[in-house]
């Protein structure tokens, strides 16, 4: 009897799993590439096989001002892409279905400029307007290069991370901000892009400003003036006498007194007295012990010590 009551039990069992599958709809295929968008305008036709699940995760776009739905200017997969008709169409198996129109990978085929021009197909003018011209797009530099798209944190935008971006290609920069007197760049209170536009510039060196001074005074606005006496290396270029990215010498100096101010004043006399005979103008080869203000100087006594850079 309790044998046949095992029996009874898997039989009833069985039955009602046959009948709970008799019941449920039939699974159809064709249905899954009949769902609705899901975070682009019409890419319905690539996240039915791309997903998050991938080396390069693609939903994540949904997160940035790519996939904002609510503005009208948001690109669908294919704005970036292409048609990429052959790519869909193509074989089930990987590695013999066709590549997308357009690539953005580091290896791929796709030549910079047909890349960068995806890009500035919206992203022109402004800030961008000097990129034909700019160093990056002279050396082929693809904006995602530097930018992450499919990614919420695109490092280059973010202070904290940008130079990381920068240094991967700037090694020197690298080098030099490590160094004793260097700007707060590892700690993202100065970033490159407060001083370099990297889409080009109408100034020298990708500056933001028209020159190198003007840029340098967006900080340092009492070396700007205006001075009865100006020194002439400083309204020049302030990288005549400091490194901007760092150095071992305060004040980010390029070399040390007096060593610095000879490149351009002699150095075997000072206002005809011979430092050997007579040091109390040179003591200690410390220039600054005595012209205090090498930037510029306000003194208004009209004779030549007024130019000697004097408080």
């Amino acid at each position: 009897m309790k044998t046949l009551r095992v029996r009874r039990s898997w039989l009833s069992g069985s039955l009602l799993a046959l009948l709970c599958l008799s019941t449920l709809p039939a699974v159809s295929f064709a249905a899954e590439d009949e769902r609705g968008d899901l975070v682009l305008k019409e890419d319905a036709k690539c996240t039915r096989c791309h997903d998050e699940y991938e080396l390069y995760p693609v939903l994540s776009i949904g997160k940035t001002k790519h996939g904002t739905m609510a503005d009208g200017r948001t690109p669908s997969c294919t704005s970036c892409h292409g048609d990429s008709q052959a790519h869909i169409d193509g074989s089930e198996t990987e590695s013999e279905r066709p590549l997308v129109d357009v690539q953005f990978g580091a290896k791929s085929p796709t030549p910079v400029a047909d890349r960068n021009a995806t890009c500035q197909s919206c992203h022109k003018g402004g800030e961008r307007m000097h990129w034909g011209t700019s160093t990056h797009n002279a050396n082929d530099v693809a904006c995602t290069s530097c930018h992450q798209v499919h990614t919420e944190h695109d490092k280059v935008r973010v202070r904290q991370d940008q130079a990381e971006v920068c240094f991967n290609c700037h090694k020197q920069q690298r080098m030099d901000i490590n160094k004793f007197s260097r700007h707060p760049v590892e700690e993202g209170k100065v970033v490159c892009s407060d001083c370099h536009n990297a889409h080009g510039s109408a100034g020298p060196k990708n500056m933001v400003r028209d020159s190198v001074v003007e840029t340098c005074y967006q900080c340092h606005a009492e070396k700007r003036g205006p001075f009865i006496w100006d020194h002439m290396p400083v309204t020049e270029d302030c990288g005549n006498c400091h490194n901007p990215h760092g150095s071992n010498i305060a004040g980010m100096l390029k070399a040390r007194q007096p060593m610095l101010c000879q490149q351009c004043h002699e150095g075997t006399s000072h206002r005809g007295h011979v430092p050997e005979v007579d040091g109390r103008y040179t003591a200690g080869r410390g220039c600054l012990n005595c012209h205090t203000n090498i930037h510029g100087s306000n003194n208004p006594t009209a004779n030549r010590e007024s130019r000697s850079m004097r408080r």
